[in-house]
């Protein structure tokens, strides 16, 4: 899963495949072996430190607002992201707390991280602007950014690595050419972090390797080699910045980079506007761009889907209000303070030849350090909403958590009966619930993929969206899509055009019913009601979608659209004039162009383009 998850371009979904399924898929392989291993060993205990009373806090809440969202297809989607982090979390404390598993982990962490920085290392000097073989956005390119997309995320990965990577080097005991391994992994991983550009990503880097050195400085063993290293590190980023071959090309790709990346600032207004609508529970899970188009100020930069706050604090108060947000808050104390409590306990491992020390401590200091940096990083960002820096992140609190051991016994418990029945009670529904969710996401996704693979408005375009729906009845998307296929048909004037827009009418119409938020339903309703002549039906659902979304240029250029077909010309220049103003750009918007040309022209005056 640590693996698969960042190589699949962080597990976020491309070209309609929706990557996070496999990792649901591993979640449950994980619970599966996890049962074998409960029944084989009669006398297998559970380890529950502090921190996990926390987490099985928040999987409750998340399961209660789930249960009580709006939008159900998003609050399950969001819902089965935390029921594997969860897993993740449980199944790492209770089955790979020994210090050979969390070696074998940080090594294979390591090792990984400076493969896909070497890429990103090509990427930036090559200027490759492909993921695999996918093109990057326009804000991301002329930037490395390794196997995923955005180059900030790349960055939150490599900056909780990069401690481990380093403490590994200087206190780790491993052999002579292990050593050396683990020294080039970690210069080329802090190369990595540079080469992504990432301001978010430097700032919680230096924050970090602050900590980190401030502790290795400390310690008589390793104060010399940690000034080595970081005379090497500051060496490498300062030597990229000054030397790095950023020509005029590549210099505008970052000021655009940049510019993409600023419009986070101005999210920040309507998402705390939209918090303190619903400050006590939130709008709901992943529900933060579904409600944005309410709260978006006429603003031409905010006119694509945000997704995400930009802001992992406040998309956690958005989505799940105070109390969500007092859950995570009590969890990341928890851990801090079980780091404090048990550090006396680790820092030193005793032998026959007096003390030395271990991975141990070099794991609980560089993994609370790298979770400090994604921490930081979270105030300028969304990683953890990226499911490869969400796992990595629930895996290193797992491991750094179940260090707790060493503080006492009384965090251990045997499951013998009756406790062996609920734990397996557990266990099973887990399994049972990820399994049958597995299984319905990927009858889904497949479908949808053909989908995308058949021709535009085709039999076998409809089917496979119409097959995707019977396998996730849900998808508002689906039903969207399914109703655009009836309207672009209908508005083809072939035979039979009328039965295909009232096909389409109620499609949308399930759109509407299974997301009230989403405008596009409405939209693509008053189209089609419009194209059969019922100009006042197709009126209530535009009003509806002007409602939904007032600032938007897609809603603005479809109501303007909608004035047209009546003949309504003033009104509709300005809802086109509005949509022009708000997404000038003719390739992206090119509906308030064309039609404000014709408006002009049946006019008889000027066509208002300048």
């Amino acid at each position: 899963m640590l693996v698969y998850s960042p190589l699949a371009f962080g597990g976020v979904p491309q070209a309609g495949f929706d990557y996070f399924v496999v990792v649901q898929w591993l979640a449950a392989a994980i619970i599966a072996v996890w049962l074998v291993r409960f029944y084989v060993n009669s006398k297998h205990r559970l380890l529950w430190p502090p921190v996990s009373w926390a987490v099985l806090a928040f999987v409750g809440y998340a399961v209660g607002r789930y249960l009580t969202a709006e939008v159900e297809f998003l609050a399950r989607q969001e819902l089965m992201k935390v029921l594997v982090y969860a897993v993740v979390y449980f199944a790492v404390v209770n089955n790979l707390y020994r210090q050979e598993a969390t070696q074998v982990i940080g090594v294979a962490l390591i090792l990984l991280g400076m493969m896909i920085s070497l890429y990103a290392i090509y990427q930036f000097i090559t200027t490759s602007d492909f993921v695999w073989n996918l093109y990057k956005p326009e804000g991301f390119r002329k930037r490395g950014s390794g196997t995923f997309i955005c180059p900030n995320h790349l960055a939150g990965y490599l900056e909780m690595i990069l401690p481990v990577s380093i403490a590994f080097t200087l206190t780790g005991r491993f052999e002579a050419l292990m050593k050396i391994v683990l020294g080039y992994a970690t210069a080329v991983i802090l190369a990595g972090i540079a080469v992504t550009v990432s301001r978010g990503g430097m700032l919680a880097t230096a924050i970090s390797l602050a900590v980190l050195f401030g502790w290795l400085l400390r310690q008589r063993d390793y104060w010399k080699r940690a000034l080595v290293v970081l005379t090497a590190a500051v060496v490498i980023l300062g030597g990229f910045y000054w030397k790095a071959d950023i020509g005029p090309e590549r210099r505008e790709r970052i000021d655009i980079a940049r510019q993409v990346e600023d419009v986070r600032f101005q999210l920040w207004k309507p998402a705390f506007a939209m918090w303190k609508d619903h400050w006590l529970f939130g709008v709901g899970p992943a529900h933060f761009d579904a409600r944005f188009r309410a709260y978006r100020p006429a603003d031409p930069a905010l006119q694509t889907r945000p997704e995400r706050v930009h802001n992992d604090y406040l998309n956690t108060l958005v989505d799940w209000g105070i109390v969500g947000a007092a859950i995570v808050l009590c969890c990341w104390a928890l851990l801090y303070y079980q780091v404090f409590r048990v550090w006396k306990y680790v820092k030193r491992s005793q032998n026959d030849l007096g003390a030395k020390r271990s991975n141990k401590a070099a794991f609980v200091a560089a993994g609370s350090i790298g979770l400090l940096a994604i921490l930081v990083h979270s105030f300028f960002d969304f990683n953890m909403h990226i499911p490869a820096n969400a796992l990595l992140a629930v895996t290193l609190l797992a491991i750094v958590s179940s260090h707790y051991r060493f503080a006492g016994e009384g965090h251990w418990h045997t499951v013998r009966l009756p406790l062996r029945i609920p734990v397996t009670i557990v266990l099973l529904a887990s399994l049972g619930y990820l399994g049958t969710q597995s299984w319905r996401r990927s009858v889904e996704v497949g479908w949808l993929v053909k989908s995308q693979r058949a021709e535009a408005n085709s039999d076998a375009q409809l089917e496979a969206l119409k097959n995707a729906h019977t396998a996730e009845q849900k998808n508002f998307d689906t039903t969207t899509a399914i109703g655009g296929v009836y309207l672009d048909r209908s508005q083809q004037g072939a035979e039979g055009f009328k039965e295909a827009a009232q096909q389409g009418i109620e499609w949308f119409q399930k759109s509407i019913t299974l997301n009230s938020y989403d405008p596009h339903g409405l939209i693509g309703q008053g189209r089609c009601l419009d194209w059969l002549g019922k100009h006042e039906e197709a009126a209530a659902s535009f009003k509806k979608a002007e409602t939904l979304d007032p600032n938007g240029y897609y809603t603005a250029a479809y109501i303007g659209w909608h004035h047209f077909q009546t003949a309504d010309y003033d009104m509709s220049r300005q809802w086109l004039e509005k949509s022009r103003t708000l997404m000038p750009g003719e390739k992206v918007n090119p509906i308030p162009h064309a039609y404000l040309k014709e408006i002009a022209e049946r006019q008889n005056a000027p066509a208002k383009l300048n």
